[in-house]
Order: structure tokens, then C-alpha cells, then sequence
């Protein structure tokens, strides 16, 4: 049963790909990550579970839906949910995608089938048909997720154009991760007239993104620098937000400076003093000794600080 407490059509402006936190035996962890979440939906930031920063191509199906399960018995607001859903599997995506929509989520976000290369533009189209026509229900948002720089699978405008044109209803957006400005900009020239929602992958690229009539961001760094992200998503067109952007760039640099997930689970670890956020599912391992000190003493440095995240 959908617990949707607002009547928002969109999980909003920022939204974070929420870090997974595992017990000793390599579980998943709901209690911390159900606490995560509300410390994230309280500095004003959306959860897009299950992304990249997730781990979540080394969750099962069944723990993405377990741990889905467990938000929305903890009464989180589902309609800022954006769940990823995209497996190489059509079945997995299937299942995934189903379950999401029947919690009342704001929309999924969905991988391109990424096992293969050089796929064409045709098989993937018949990827995200076949989901979407088997899913069946009309409630589905789908925001692709166009990431080639880990995918090397691409979603290119004729696949969005194609797309929009066969399902305008449920065709809702895209996450562009990859990091070209260019691309991002001509997606939301193209699109965003017909009410596709264009998300930077990058804060980097919030203020301009905005500016141009896109969405937002999903961005890995939502998950530590939450509230100063969140707050230049709100007030981005007041005089300020140039200085604004500059100093998320300055935070988004040392995150950059050493692995991502580990880092962003290191700074976790540290400001809730809570060890366990430490951990991460193999073949991806922790932060060195000097990569930790590196980033922590660089934070310090610049003042950063997650308030209020505790145990």
C-alpha cells in the first residue's frame, strides 16, 4: 500500500542516490538505512535509492525490494522516491519496476541493459518497450539513465524521441551522468517543452541546469553536502547562487580527490560516528589509510560538517 503523503508529481529538485550501509555479514542494513533517508529528506533531498552510489548492481532483487519495503513502513513520503530499477535482465527490470510502482513512488529511474556493447539504438528500444508494456500499469514514470562513462551503453536523443513518442505518459525524464554540459543542454532544448525533466548527474552542473529549464540534479555528494545542495536548488535565482555553486564545486572536488562510494561512506562513517557506513560489498573495498586522512583533514579544512547525522 502506498503511503504517498504529498501531492507533488515529481520526487523533486535534488535528489541523492542513497549510500547502502552493510552489516558485518555483508547485509544490507534497513534500520541505518531507513535513518539515512530521513536525515536526508530532512536537509531537504529526494532519495533515488538504489543508484550507482548505491551499490545497487551488487543488491539482489529481493534486497531492493526489501529495503524499498522497509521505507514505506517507515512512513518515508514515497513520492520522493525514484528507485532504480534498470538490471541487463528484462525480468529482473520487470519485477523491480512493478514493485516500485505499486509502493506509490515518484518515478523510477531505469539503466539501459549495460552488459553488452554497441547495442543499437533499436534493441534498446525493444528494452524499455518490453518493460514498460509488460509492467502495464499506468501510473509508471520512468526516467532513463544515461551514465556511458560506466554503462558505455548510451541513450542518445533519438532513443528519448522515440520513446516519448510511443509512451508520453510514462517517458518522465532522464539522469545525465555523463558530464557533458553540451549533451545535458541539447536534451533539455529538445525535450523539456514537452515536460521531460532533465537531472544533472553532477551539482557541478545544477545552477546551469536550472537556468536552462532543466529538473535538477541526482547527485552522488546529495548524500553528504545534502543541505547546501538542496538549498541552491531552491533558491537558484536569487543573486547569490553563483558564490553558492562555487562552493559546492569546492566540496564536489575533494569527494573526487579519492574513490567516490568509498568516500562518501568514509565522511558518513566520520560525522555520524558510526563505523558500519564504512563497509562496502566486494569486488569495491574501503578507503586507505592515506585516502582517508586526505579527504577527512581536506573537509575539516573547509569547514564541511554533516549536522545533525548521528547514531
Amino acid at each position: 500500500m502506498s503511503r504517498n503523503s504529498s501531492s507533488q508529481s515529481h520526487p523533486g529538485t535534488v535528489l541523492s542516490p542513497v549510500i547502502t550501509p552493510f552489516g558485518a555479514d555483508l547485509a544490507p542494513d534497513a534500520e541505518h538505512f531507513v535513518r539515512h533517508c530521513r536525515w536526508l529528506m530532512s536537509n531537504g533531498v529526494g532519495l533515488a535509492i538504489f543508484g550507482t552510489n548505491s551499490e545497487a548492481n551488487s543488491l539482489s532483487v529481493a534486497e531492493r525490494q526489501s529495503l524499498l519495503e522497509r521505507l514505506v513502513e517507515a512512513d518515508i513520503d514515497t513520492s520522493r522516491l525514484m528507485p532504480g530499477t534498470g538490471c541487463c535482465a528484462i525480468a529482473d527490470s520487470v519485477v523491480l519496476t512493478r514493485h516500485a510502482v505499486e509502493q506509490g513512488v515518484g518515478g523510477v529511474l531505469m539503466l539501459p541493459p549495460f552488459y553488452y556493447k554497441g547495442v543499437s539504438e533499436e534493441g534498446l528500444y525493444r528494452f524499455y518497450a518490453e518493460v514498460i508494456e509488460r509492467v502495464g500499469d499506468n501510473r509508471l514514470r520512468l526516467y532513463l539513465y544515461h551514465i556511458p562513462p560506466v554503462a558505455q551503453v548510451p541513450i542518445t536523443l533519438a532513443l528519448i524521441e522515440r520513446l516519448m513518442a510511443q509512451y508520453p505518459e510514462v517517458i518522465a525524464g532522464v539522469k545525465d551522468s555523463g558530464g557533458d554540459w553540451h549533451y545535458t543542454q541539447a536534451m533539455i532544448d529538445a525535450f523539456t517543452p514537452a515536460g521531460f525533466r532533465v537531472y544533472a548527474g553532477s551539482e557541478r552542473f545544477l545552477l546551469p541546469t536550472l537556468r536552462a529549464g532543466g529538473a535538477g540534479c541526482i547527485s552522488a555528494t546529495a548524500n553528504v553536502n545534502a543541505r547546501a545542495i538542496a538549498a541552491l536548488g531552491e533558491t537558484w535565482q536569487q543573486a547569490d547562487t553563483n558564490d553558492q555553486q562555487q562552493a559546492l564545486n569546492r566540496i564536489r572536488d575533494i569527494f573526487e580527490s579519492v574513490p567516490m562510494i568509498p568516500a562518501l561512506k568514509a565522511a558518513t562513517a566520520h560525522y555520524s560516528g558510526d563505523a558500519i557506513w564504512n563497509r562496502l560489498r566486494p569486488p569495491l573495498v574501503e578507503l586507505d589509510d592515506t585516502q582517508r586522512e586526505h579527504l577527512l583533514s581536506s573537509l575539516s579544512a573547509a569547514g564541511f560538517d554533516m549536522p545533525g547525522l548521528s547514531t
